[in-house]
């Protein structure tokens, strides 16, 4: 397996590269690091991990589709900022989502960590969804998932993924940055 987390992790470079420039390749990208990572968390036995590649493989094609959309319709990929009226909904959504998944990992499976699992997981649905709608906030929602998704994967002894997530830790930092400035500038907004 380590050969496929090494392929998968570089794949997982050039992904976070792109998405970091908002850059619509980052959805190809996301397939085949979706598919690499699919097997690599079901032989781990990271079942919720393995879940949300599931999603991240449909979440990808959804949001390369809708990124090929509105670029056609403004010339350009718009980043955006999340309504505060929503905040309380995905809130709402996150802590549903972390209980169901707590609950059937911890009686469905033998997963080590069902709670750290469970909540990465939801963490990452809610993420991805902030990102394919282009909000620059889903950076914050990464760094938290990355973050803890590096100590869990360095206990586990998948090495070469955790040190991916260390750097995607890192990089959802400038990335929530750098987003933000080029929100402000399309918007209008005094740095």
């Amino acid at each position: 397996m380590t050969i496929v987390e090494i392929i998968g992790a570089v794949v997982g470079l050039i992904y976070l590269r792109l998405e970091y420039k908002a850059n619509i390749l980052l959805w190809p990208a996301g397939v085949l690091m979706a598919l690499l990572y699919i097997y690599i968390f079901f032989v781990s036995k990271f079942y919720a991990d393995m879940g949300i590649h599931v999603y991240y493989l449909f979440a990808s094609i959804y949001g390369w589709f809708r990124w090929k959309k509105d670029a056609a319709a403004v010339g350009k990929v718009q980043v955006l900022s999340f309504p505060r009226r929503q905040w309380s909904a995905v809130l709402a959504v996150f802590t549903g989502l972390f209980g169901l998944i707590a609950a059937a990992l911890y009686a469905c499976t033998d997963s080590p960590i069902p709670f750290g699992d469970a909540f990465t997981t939801a963490l990452s649905i809610v993420a991805m969804w902030l990102l394919a709608h282009k909000y620059m906030e889903q950076w914050l929602w990464w760094i938290a998932v990355n973050g803890i998704s590096t100590g869990l994967y360095f206990w586990r002894g998948l090495y070469p993924t955790a040190i991916l997530f260390v750097i995607y830790t890192a990089v959802s930092v400038l990335g929530y940055l750098k987003w933000r400035k080029m929100w402000r500038e399309a918007a209008g907004h005094v740095l």
